[in-house]
């Protein structure tokens, strides 16, 4: 059996295999710094008309929790944990949307962003 520049039966794949895996280390390298940025994001989102605020970051780890003195209510605290919950929903919700964008423009499929 012949070989053709060390890839037997397949004539020319030389160059072209590693431009090819050379272009796949390269996407894989802006992938993981894409993530790493990500990750680094940090942003605020609210609930209750800006009741309660949170600061989260790409990662989903809450940051600070900010909630104005009006609403705290001691014979109400159902209503103060509803608004946390949301805010802290919202975050997670903002944190996917992030990911899903930045990462959407490597094709990758938006159940496989966390396994990167």
């Amino acid at each position: 059996m012949s070989k053709f520049n060390g890839y037997g039966g397949f004539p020319g794949m030389g160059g072209n295999m590693n431009q090819l895996l050379k272009q796949a280390k390269q996407m894989q390298n802006d992938m993981m710094k894409t993530q790493g940025d990500i990750e680094a994001k940090e942003f605020e989102v609210s609930s209750g008309g800006g009741a309660v605020k949170i600061v989260m970051n790409g990662k989903k780890i809450v940051k600070s929790i900010k909630i104005k003195p009006e609403v705290v209510d001691p014979d109400d605290v159902e209503t103060l944990e509803d608004l946390i919950l949301a805010a802290i929903s919202e975050g997670v919700k903002k944190a996917d949307e992030i990911v899903e964008a930045e990462m959407g423009k490597y094709g990758v499929p938006s159940g496989l962003n966390g396994l990167l």
